[in-house]
């Protein structure tokens, strides 16, 4: 048993003990597949940090290390009934690096390389020294030699990969040479049995050092199918809240969301916390220890306040993650950050509409720190009014209505320019900020009756408030709204969730300034 080579199962030994633990050992399964199959046995998965991508790794070097006999601690897990279990445990030479680890002090950055070359060598040396001599090849060279005398394979399990990239932002060098290693070391190459590599970011694209294209990469964008297996599902999070008598809607309001394609997960360092100290808070944002959240927001580019903004209200933003070049400095267009953003874990994409929406309680509340304490001018204020505006609408009182856009308008416009209707969209979405705690999330452009209404309401369940269907314009008039509303029969879609129904119009007009129209909808007989 090596530290690096061969490594023992102490870790995955203390995760299967703990407090809580769920069993993701199915993933191993996977994995199995994947082994020796040209381009399949390359995986890179990026997660936020605390997404338990050091456990899977643990795990699957426990499974299969030769340095250790772990058939104890999958006893009873769900990768024992596996066909592929047996074959493959504790039958594979791993080799295991934690890159963070070489990584401590800045000035390692110039010597990382070689030392991890020199470690992994040493303990080649004591296992394989009959069978290759070092050369200036380093590491790719001597497991050449070894594989060619012996046909032993390797399997590399590579923790926190992409740290390089965050703590030598501004050294393309130490990038570079980072990424020429890499693909040194894996591309081509006879002896790789599995290379498994998780960390923060996807594979940075860096010219014709996107090289290491070999690999499948399992992201926040594109998570395939491995969605499950970073993150809790819906019904692991039930049943851990039937087990420790803990609330599971509000769980789920504080902690779900990350969309995952088809799934939805929840947050697994939260949710852990939550479940054992029996109480609801920001968890996961206090593990911080990189750049902040303010940091990006507070960005100059174009439009990106006004998306924040209008996620602020609980709305999407479509965008194109293709642009990113998956680091932490190199931004281009607000859509470059704000897919940074949904690899940190601040933000979840649907890739079925492109969109990018805040997925939780947890997180909206680190958004909500960050604009009040930065140069986001009036916009605590407007999200502390919407509350009345809220009442005013059930209300029916039209003018209240307008009058408190108009002042949320005032409140944000140095950061929120009226240029056409989308731009009155997100001082929409922040007006009715305090709808979230009766209504889902706002459906933007929702299809009903004879076209797509702009924003619609709909009540939670078991929520005794109206479903709100609201029409925007601008520069037209809010009666003209509200007849859009009747005529292209908006709400006739919406019938089937509530009893009662709100019909809003609301227009803009440089003149005349804001108005609002509100009328109960009358079902059809």
């Amino acid at each position: 048993m090596g530290i690096y080579l061969n490594p023992g199962s102490e870790a995955f030994r203390q995760a299967v003990t703990d407090d809580i633990y769920i069993d993701k050992t199915n993933m191993i399964a996977l994995m199995n597949q994947r082994l020796n199959k040209s381009r399949g046995k390359y995986v890179c998965v990026s997660r936020p940090r605390r997404f338990g991508k050091s456990m899977a790794a643990d795990m699957l070097s426990a499974y299969y290390s030769r340095g250790c006999d772990s058939g104890a601690l999958f006893t009873g897990k769900k990768i024992e009934t596996d066909p592929s279990y047996a074959e493959h445990l504790n039958r594979h030479h791993v080799i295991r690096l934690d890159i963070q680890q070489f990584l401590f002090q800045k000035f390692h950055l110039d010597i990382f390389i070689n030392k991890i070359q020199e470690k992994v060598i040493k303990e080649l040396q004591e296992q394989f020294g009959d069978h290759f001599l070092a050369d200036e090849y380093g590491l790719q060279g001597v497991l050449k030699q070894i594989y060619a005398d012996t046909g032993e394979g390797f399997i590399f399990i590579i923790d926190e990969w992409d740290c390089v990239f965050r703590i030598a932002q501004d050294r393309k060098d130490i990038q570079k040479n980072y990424l020429d290693f890499l693909r040194g070391l894996f591309k081509g190459a006879e002896y790789v049995e599995l290379a498994y590599m998780t960390g923060i970011l996807p594979i940075k694209k860096y010219g014709e050092h996107s090289a290491i294209n070999i690999f499948n990469e399992y992201s926040m964008i594109e998570s395939r199918d491995l969605g499950a297996y970073f993150g809790f599902t819906k019904e692991e999070v039930q049943e851990q809240c039937r087990t420790h008598q803990v609330d599971y809607a509000e769980m789920t309001r504080w902690y779900d969301g990350y969309q995952l394609g088809k799934l939805l997960i929840y947050n697994p360092k939260s949710v852990v916390d939550a479940l054992l100290w029996k109480d609801f808070q920001s968890y996961w944002t206090g593990t911080e220890t990189y750049e902040a959240l303010k940091v990006y927001i507070d960005l100059n580019f174009d439009g990106l306040k006004e998306a924040v903004i209008r996620m602020l209200g609980n709305g999407r933003c479509r965008i194109d993650p293709s642009t990113s070049q998956n680091d932490m400095t190199t931004f281009q267009t607000k859509d470059d950050i704000l897919t940074l953003l949904v690899h940190l874990g601040y933000l979840t994409f649907d890739n079925r509409t492109a969109e990018v929406c805040i997925p939780n309680q947890e997180i909206q509340q680190e958004f909500l720190r960050s604009v009040r304490t930065g140069g986001w001018n009036g916009v605590a204020e407007s999200l502390n009014r919407s509350g009345e505006l809220l009442e005013n609408t059930w209300a029916l009182n039209g003018n209240a209505v307008a009058e408190g856009i108009a002042a949320i308008h005032r409140d944000t416009a140095s950061l929120l320019k009226y240029r056409d209707e989308n731009s009155l969209t997100c001082t929409i979405l922040m007006a009715y900020y305090s709808a979230k705690a009766y209504y889902l999330n706002p459906v933007m452009e929702m299809p009903a009756g004879k076209g797509f209404a702009d924003v619609v309401y709909l009540p939670r369940r078991n929520v005794d408030r109206p479903a709100l269907v609201i029409e925007l314009k601008w520069k037209k008039s809010a009666e003209g709204a509200l007849r859009q509303i009747k005529e292209r029969e908006y709400a006739s879609w919406v019938e089937g969730y509530t009893g009662e129904i709100l019909l809003v119009g609301i227009n803009y007009d440089e003149a005349k300034g804001h108005t609002c129209v509100i009328e109960r909808y009358v079902k059809q007989a």
